[in-house]
């Protein structure tokens, strides 16, 4: 039953996704992206010779790795993965949370998200330009929708993994975490810049800088 409700979701989310994409409309069939192009385009440019497995990722059948600092890890599934997604406007994406795992604050500018849970149970929100929360506890076959662009987290708050399929509005949505997008910038950012913003002290800043740093 959960696998075809989750047959369902996906479905429903891929109709309304490419009518809703913010992505340039169609010229052709299919743009399978052509990697090895030197050219620059906004998206990529179209390879010759097309495949079947140039529309195929098997990457979301299995639960990703949850030992790292945040306790989530995100498994896309976007044009970069799938080569036949360019110009087509949609892409997905598997979350899977550890207990008390976090997909942290973070925003995709270019693209709506919609998550349908697979297992267990979030806590969830976005937050909207007026500084308003829009929180929401969401469980096993319940689905939460992300606006584009806005800041939005989904945090796991019970005992047991938990995991999402997500699907965007965009071939490559973008991700920009406000914590690593802040303090782990290249070139960084100016710590007079962070301590007026966030109105903390310079070793503060860079407390937080040194934990973002690359592992060595």
């Amino acid at each position: 039953m959960a696998a075809k409700v989750a047959l369902l979701f996906l479905t429903l989310c891929a109709a309304f996704l490419a009518t809703g994409s913010a992505d340039p409309d169609l010229l052709q069939d299919v743009c399978v992206a052509d990697f090895a192009s030197g050219v620059k385009v906004n998206g990529f440019t179209c390879k010759e010779n097309i495949t079947a497995d140039d529309f195929f990722f098997a990457g979301l059948a299995k639960p990703g790795l949850t030992n790292n600092t945040f306790g989530s890890l995100v498994t896309a599934a976007n044009v970069q993965k799938i080569p036949g997604l360019n110009t087509l406007g949609v892409s997905m994406a598997r979350i899977d949370y550890a207990p008390g795992g976090l997909n942290p604050p973070h925003t995709h500018p270019r693209a709506t998200e919609m998550v349908f849970v697979l297992e267990g149970q979030l806590d969830v929100g976005f937050i909207t330009t007026a500084n308003v929360l829009i929180p929401k506890t969401i469980k096993a076959g319940e689905i939460f929708t992300f606006p584009k662009g806005l800041v939005h987290f989904q945090k796991n708050n019970g005992q047991v993994p938990a995991a999402v399929i997500a699907a965007f509005g965009s071939q490559l949505a973008g991700t920009q975490t406000i914590g690593a997008t802040l303090f782990a910038a290249q070139p960084p950012v100016p710590d007079n810049v962070l301590t007026k913003a966030f109105q903390v002290g310079t070793k503060e800043v860079q407390k937080i800088k040194s934990r973002f740093a690359p592992k060595k």
